[in-house]
């Protein structure tokens, strides 16, 4: 999976280069100038160039039947999204899902495959201007580094790209999960300077919270399609919904908080390392100002026997000062236990509503 990560990052750094390098049809269409001139490009910081997602049904029910047919447990599965940019709004009316190929496929060339595929659909009319990509995620597992490294590129070479994010094991249990997210502008020129130190991030202000953005989404279908939706709800039988009401936790619960309990065991770990870190450049002080006082003593017996000081050394080559942790991964675990902490709370809140309802039901039959 890392693998494809890196190939994914890889790909979206060759599109936008050569975009930028020969300005051919196929890759001209996504560039941030916006599609058939109604897309605006916002270029780098200030606000956010996307404030609204609307997807197509089609796109939705592409995304999960391509995790159904090849999404298996953990198994992450990626695609392309297509659409369009109007004003503020990026409209996302296709996509197609990456190929599943193992390393024995070393000659498969996935950016090539890529622009087959926006080609073909230009050729048949389709919406075909590259805006972002979709992931599934594993109980809402998807802050990483990976991701953020591939957003950073999308995001770098599309302005108004976006990800994604699909959750299969929530959906099932009732409620379609789709989420769009983008990275903040501030995130944006910490990655574009690729200093990622605890100062830069500290300058940039960024914390676990400032890392995403979320974009709200609507999904929308034509009118010919909601009507054929409701002549198929009038004709088809009466879902039996029972299974809704169980007052039964499910392991969705339990998973989550072994999760939430793996990060916050990672969490500790890098606390540890920091405080190593900590004590590490206080002993150095301890021994520069141990060492300058014995400079300054000798100086001083050298200065009464008449002889001349001792020449002065660079202290930064005798002390080099310890590597502190990377930042970077505590803000990414931080971002991941939140993800966390709210999937635990909109389950629990589904159900004390339903325990609530029972008691009043009980007390309503007593």
């Amino acid at each position: 999976r890392q693998n494809a990560h890196a190939q994914r990052i890889f790909s979206a750094k060759k599109m936008a280069s050569r975009k930028e390098g020969t300005g051919s049809a196929a890759t001209s269409s996504s560039s941030t100038t916006g599609p058939a001139g109604k897309g605006k490009g916002k270029g780098g910081s200030g606000d956010s160039a996307v404030k609204q997602v609307q997807i197509d049904g089609l796109v939705v029910l592409k995304i999960i039947k391509h995790y159904q047919e090849e999404g298996q447990g953990t198994e992450v599965v990626q695609g392309v999204l297509l659409g369009l940019v109007v004003e503020d709004r990026l409209e996302i009316t296709n996509c197609f899902p990456f190929p599943q190929h193992t390393e024995d496929d070393a000659d498969f060339d996935e950016v090539q495959y890529q622009m087959e595929m926006m080609r073909s659909l230009r050729h048949v009319n389709i919406d075909h201007l590259h805006v972002g990509w979709y992931q599934s995620t594993y109980y809402g597992s998807f802050v990483t580094r990976a991701l953020l490294d591939s957003q950073f590129s999308y995001q770098h070479a599309i302005e108004e790209s976006v990800v994604l994010i699909y959750d299969p094991i929530k959906t099932a249990q009732g409620s379609l999960s789709l989420k769009a997210y983008r990275l903040t502008p501030k995130l944006m020129e910490v990655c574009k300077e690729k200093d990622f130190s605890p100062e830069a991030l500290k300058k940039g202000n960024i914390t676990f919270e400032h890392m995403f953005e979320e974009v709200p989404i609507v999904i929308k279908n034509s009118h010919l399609i909601n009507v054929l939706m409701w002549e198929l709800e009038k004709k088809s039988a009466v879902a039996d919904k029972h299974e809704l009401l169980s007052l039964a936790s499910s392991n969705h619960l339990g998973k989550n908080l072994q999760l939430l309990m793996d990060r916050v065991d990672e969490m500790s770990q890098d606390i540890v390392k920091y405080n190593t870190y900590m004590r590490n450049t206080s002993k150095q002080q301890q021994q520069k100002h141990q060492y300058q006082q014995r400079r300054q003593q000798e100086n001083m017996q050298r200065q009464s026997r008449g002889e001349p000081p001792l020449p002065e050394e660079d202290l930064s080559k005798l002390f080099k000062p310890p590597q502190p942790p990377a930042r970077m991964d505590s803000l990414l675990i931080a971002g991941q236990i939140n993800t966390y902490c709210q999937n635990i709370k909109e389950f629990t809140a589904q159900n004390l509503g339903k325990l609530f309802m029972a008691q009043a039901l009980q007390e309503y039959n007593n």
